[in-house]
């Protein structure tokens, strides 16, 4: 783990939101790094269905403009700049560039989302699609979980297509030896 995603033992609930939220995307870049160029039309073919490579880089492109749709919504005045991002594609076949490039446009907008939210913010309740209403920090962890969710999935077809990942690609470390 890397001095910019450690959290002092000090730190605000946003600030260590805002520190693992850093770390899964950073992770998840990594992984997207790893993937094959020529295997991105790869898909498992389990039973029921799978997307292929390229549709799950262009869903994790959803993942992540899920946390800005939420800091959006949170505080428009403030982060006008995302309007932009509603025009960009998520959830279509994007090949391992474009998905590494559009991770870095929407990291750098979830930085900046972050930096406007307090604790205090995290608190607040918003409407969504789902529920009446939900606090902003349940809104950001219900992205972190998609997003954690879909990174090992990419971890997985990584694995099976033979690239030789292990946990350290999935977790950052906080001392010790870990496992693996």
């Amino acid at each position: 783990m890397n001095a910019k995603t450690m959290a002092p033992p000090d730190c605000s609930t946003v600030e260590s939101i805002r520190l693992k939220v850093r770390e899964q995307i950073d992770k998840t870049e990594h992984l997207v790094r790893l993937v094959p160029p020529d295997r991105v039309a790869w898909n498992p073919q389990w039973p029921g269905g799978s997307p292929d490579i390229g549709h799950l880089l262009g869903h994790l492109l959803e993942c992540l403009a899920g946390f800005c749709a939420v800091l959006y919504a949170a505080f428009p005045e403030q982060l006008k700049g995302m309007v932009e991002l509603r025009s960009l594609p998520v959830n279509h076949f994007c090949n391992p560039d474009e998905a590494e490039l559009r991770i870095k446009v929407y990291a750098k907008h979830i930085e900046e989302g972050f930096e406007v939210c307090s604790d205090e913010d995290l608190r607040r309740m918003m409407p969504t699609l789902f529920a009446d209403a939900e606090s902003v920090m349940t809104l950001l962890l219900g992205n972190l979980e998609h997003l954690v969710n879909h990174k090992y999935q990419l971890f997985v077809y990584l694995k099976l297509l033979g690239v030789p990942v292990t946990t350290a690609d999935l977790y950052c470390w906080r001392g010790g030896t870990g496992s693996q």
